[in-house]
C-alpha cells in the first residue's frame, strides 16, 4: 500500500498525458496553487458528479489562485469521451501505469460494499504555490465534496 502524503511533504513530481494525448505537469504550474484530484474511472456516476462539481466551480477557484487536475487510471481516449460527453473544462490526465497515484497515496487496499479491494482510493491533494502539500484528504466522498473543499479553503 502507497505511503499518504502529509501537509509540508514535497508533492511528487508527474508528467502525465491529458485528454487530448498532450503532456501536463505539475511543473507547468509551478507558482499557482493546484487541486490534484484523484477518482476511479471516467464515465462513472461519483465520478462524474465529482468533475462537474469542479467544473462548475472552476471559475471561483482559478480567481482564488488554483488550478484544477483530475487524475484517473483512464487512457486519453477515454478522458476525451468523458469531457465531451460531459463538457468539462476540468484538466484530465491519465495515470495507467498508477505510478502517480500511488506516489500520492491514492492507491491501494480500500473497503468497497464491505469487500477489501485495491484500487483508487478518492483522494485530494492540495498544493502550494511552493509544490509543498498544504492538504491530502483520502477517502473523500464524491458528493458534496468540492462545496466543502472550497469552504475549508474560504474560497
Amino acid at each position: 500500500m502507497s505511503e499518504r502524503l502529509q501537509p509540508g511533504d514535497t508533492a511528487p513530481a508527474f508528467t502525465l498525458p491529458d485528454a487530448d494525448g498532450k503532456d501536463v505537469s505539475l511543473a507547468d504550474h509551478a507558482g499557482r496553487k493546484v487541486i490534484v484530484y484523484f477518482y476511479p474511472a471516467a464515465l462513472t456516476p461519483g465520478c462524474t458528479k465529482q468533475a462537474c462539481d469542479f467544473t462548475d466551480n472552476l471559475d471561483v477557484l482559478a480567481a482564488a489562485g488554483y488550478d484544477v487536475i483530475g487524475v484517473s487510471p483512464d487512457k486519453p481516449e477515454k478522458l476525451a469521451k468523458f469531457r465531451e460527453k460531459e463538457d468539462l473544462r476540468v484538466t484530465l490526465v491519465g495515470d495507467p501505469s498508477k505510478e502517480t497515484l500511488e506516489a500520492y497515496g491514492a492507491y491501494g487496499e480500500k473497503k468497497l460494499y464491505g469487500k477489501t479491494v485495491t484500487g483508487v482510493i478518492r483522494s485530494t491533494v492540495v498544493v502550494g504555490a511552493d509544490g509543498k502539500v498544504e492538504r491530502a484528504l483520502y477517502n473523500v466522498r464524491a458528493t458534496g465534496h468540492v462545496a466543502k473543499l472550497l469552504k475549508d479553503l474560504e474560497v
